[in-house]
């Protein structure tokens, strides 16, 4: 009835108001007597107009530019993956994707898609909204320093810190003298020239060397706190001599630039002084998710927004003023991490991209095409990896540390990436770089980026340096598991599964829990606090169950590659992983997203093509598990977590005789757990060779699942053959289970 009335009212109001829309545009034309009216004439057709309306709209500034951002995204992921899947920094595969799509080859090879999709006359609108993405970026970097650390440290991390900028600095001007009559713009001073050649060369790219370490284990390491610290000194510093650089090469002397450099200082001074004691109130007082509202949220944006603004307007690039302003955040690292977290995603995934591929279309690789164009390339990267990487080695052994140390930290602060690429950007906006040598810059930083993984295998390789990825207590048991999360909640919950395996009174056998989290959420200063704060909850669980835990943290670019080798190096018993319910789970949605998934993730798509998958088959788990599964040795659970809170119940389902080998899993539950253990058999797979006799297990012998017995459950445990035969014959009982453990031996 309720139904009746509101169709009947819809209909009456849709009609009612239609008619009155239908009668005021019918009396509205007699109001147009005596009014000139333009009329339109064309001699196309309606088609024609329609192609004309559709070019229009195609061509029109805000469809280009949502056409690049998309193209730019898409290709940014491409190679970024490609680079991932080699072991080098996604960096890496950005600045790749914005050269290919710049005039070195996609404009090179296709001139009139690249003249369609970059016009001109587009391009301002890129450059500033990159630009946007830039600033965002130095805020984040900034928020990632810590200057408490750098008071802290030992004093030989800044002797290496500054002798890594003075060495390559110097090189670099020495390299301006080499090449200034032949490669300086005309009216550009050689003081300019120089200055911005040195400071060039002086860069390390902080935000990449610090995911480096975190991804080789080297941040509880001594030689990782020390390169940290030397490349943070550096990143600093760097910025203040660039901000000088600038200030000199807009003035046109070191004189008239004094003017600039004054109110610099002013500048700097009042957002320490003034500006830090009022936002660390506001971060003590606001301290929470809950408690940062839209205005709080506000004050800080605009203290970014306004920096950037008086650092553009006194002369030292609004670059620098995202940096300070991101230094002064208050220190409360759950603050600062809410920030990072609430920027970082469009940052780092949309806007950034658009400078990487800016900067690509202005790298015109084909100007170099003689010999001698070549050779002075070669050149500029002989003396950037010199400076840098011989400067910071030399210093680090004349300081006190081994060779082995001092060439790691050689190669590390040898990393340049897209801060170098910041610097170059500035130096050819100001027109103190060519076209020709502007390229060469480029090509040096993808260079240098690029050797730095090599370079550290190698060290590895000649030292013998062992990589211990799995700590020796939990190699040193005769049964070991291994649980992996990307989430300590999920990990809590790991736990309570677990420890119905493991028993309270053997000592020879252990878990080892492994959180896996993504490199580009961790702030590389507060990685020993974030960890400790991180396995709380898990080690709680782990008291509480009376389990054996051996914890291991791992930052990760590639997390189901990572899950996989550790799983396989530290040859476990049993591998646990979770995988949480899809939002999209059984509606048309989920299909859709399931099928667009395999399209646009660039393993699937490569499969696709080479045949090893099938474009349109089942999905049984997302791709990260799917990836697990497939390359994991040892057998290996999935748990499909659905509120699980306890373990009283617990259920083994055999479908066939295949599923035999779950007996041996309920071998270990019946001695090890309290729970009550049913066996729901239901093609006759048990008999008298395999039966498992306890008080505490039930065979079950039936061969449908009955809706009350699934509700009494807390864990269902069956094979991976049974789960997919399940979701291939879309068995209506899979609605009903509890959380599950899907097992394959």
């Amino acid at each position: 009835m309720k139904n009746i009335k509101h169709s009947l009212f819809y209909v009456f109001v849709v009609g009612l108001f239609s008619v009155l829309i239908y009668w005021t545009i019918d009396n509205g034309k007699s109001l147009e007597k005596g009014r000139y009216l333009k009329t339109v004439t064309s001699t196309n057709s309606d088609w024609q107009e329609f192609i004309h309306s559709l070019h229009h709209n195609i061509t029109h500034p805000l469809a280009i530019l949502l056409a690049q951002i998309v193209t730019i995204i898409f290709v940014a992921r491409l190679f970024g993956w490609i680079c991932k899947k080699i072991g080098q920094p996604m960096v890496i595969g950005e600045i790749l994707a914005g050269i290919v799509l710049g005039p070195s080859f996609f404009g090179h090879y296709f001139h009139a898609y690249s003249s369609l999709l970059f016009p001109d006359s587009s391009l301002d609108n890129l450059k500033f909204l990159s630009q946007i993405g830039l600033i965002f970026f130095m805020y984040v970097v900034g928020m990632e320093l810590d200057l408490k650390v750098l008071k802290n440290k030992a004093q030989e991390a800044v002797v290496i810190s500054h002798a890594s900028i003075i060495i390559p600095f110097t090189l670099g001007l020495l390299l301006a003298y080499t090449i200034y009559t032949q490669y300086a713009p005309p009216g550009v001073a050689f003081l300019s020239f120089g200055l911005f050649l040195g400071i060039a060369m002086s860069i390390t790219a902080f935000p990449v060397l610090a995911r480096i370490v975190q991804e080789r284990g080297l941040n509880k390491t001594r030689i990782g706190a020390m390169v940290i610290t030397c490349a943070a000194a550096d990143d600093i510093t760097a910025w203040c001599i660039l901000a000088g650089v600038i200030a000199i090469v807009k003035a046109g002397s070191i004189t008239s630039s004094l003017y600039i450099i004054v109110l610099s200082f002013i500048y700097v001074v009042a957002m320490f002084k003034l500006v830090k004691p009022f936002l660390k109130r506001i971060g003590n007082l606001f301290d929470s998710q809950e408690k940062i509202t839209k205005p709080v949220v506000a004050i800080f944006f605009l203290t970014l927004l306004i920096s950037s603004y008086l650092t553009e307007v006194i002369g030292i690039h609004a670059l620098f003023g995202a940096f300070v302003a991101g230094v002064i955040m208050p220190e409360n690292m759950k603050f600062r991490a809410i920030f990072i977290e609430k920027i970082e995603d469009v940052s780092l995934v949309v806007l950034l991209p658009l400078f990487f591929v800016f900067t690509g279309l202005r790298t015109e690789i084909g100007l170099l095409n003689n010999i001698e164009l070549w050779k002075v390339c070669g050149l500029i990267i002989a003396v950037a990896v010199i400076g840098k990487f011989l400067g910071s080695t030399l210093t680090a052994k004349f300081v006190g540390q081994n060779w082995r140390d001092s060439l790691t930290i050689g190669a590390l602060m040898n990393t340049r990436g897209l801060m170098e690429l910041v610097v170059l950007n500035i130096g050819y906006d100001l027109g103190v770089l060519t076209k020709e040598v502007f390229a060469m810059m480029v090509i040096m930083a993808l260079a240098t980026t690029f050797m730095t993984g090599p370079a550290l295998n190698l060290i590895d390789f000649i030292f013998k340096r062992r990589k211990n990825i799995v700590p020796q207590e939990a190699l040193n048991n005769a049964y070991k598991v291994l649980l992996s999360f990307e989430n300590p909640e999920e990990g809590k919950t790991l736990i309570k599964v677990a420890s119905n395996f493991m028993s309270t009174k053997e000592e020879k056998q252990a878990v080892t829990a492994m959180y896996i989290s993504s490199t580009n959420e961790i702030n590389p200063y507060k990685i020993e606090e974030y960890e400790k704060e991180s396995f709380k909850p898990v080690l709680k669980e782990a008291e509480k169950t009376n389990t054996k835990v051996t914890t291991l943290f791992k930052a990760s670019r590639d997390i189901d590659a990572d899950v996989v080798d550790v799983a396989n190096k530290g040859a476990f018993d049993f591998v646990i992983i979770n995988i949480g319910a899809s939002i999209f789970e059984g509606t048309v949605l989920g299909k859709i997203l399931g099928i667009t998934s395999k399209i646009i993730n660039p393993e699937n798509l490569l499969n696709t093509f080479t045949g090893k998958e099938k474009l349109f088959e089942s999905n049984y788990f997302d791709d990260k598990t799917q990836a697990i599964i497939s390359k994991t040795e040892a057998p290996l659970g999935v748990f499909v977590d659905k509120n699980l809170t306890k373990t009283e119940n617990i259920s083994v389902i055999l479908f066939n005789k295949e599923d035999q080998f779950l007996l041996e899993y309920v071998k270990r539950l019946k001695k090890n757990s309290t729970a009550k253990i049913s066996i729901f058999d239901t093609y006759e797979v048990m008999n008298d060779n395999n039966k498992v006799v306890h008080e505490n297990v039930k065979v079950v012998h039936s061969s449908k699942l009955e809706k009350d017995f699934l509700k009494e459950q807390d864990l269902l445990i069956l094979s991976m053959d049974s789960w997919k035969k399940l979701i291939d014959t879309r068995s209506v009982w899979l609605n009903n289970t509890p959380s599950l453990l899907i097992i394959k031996p």
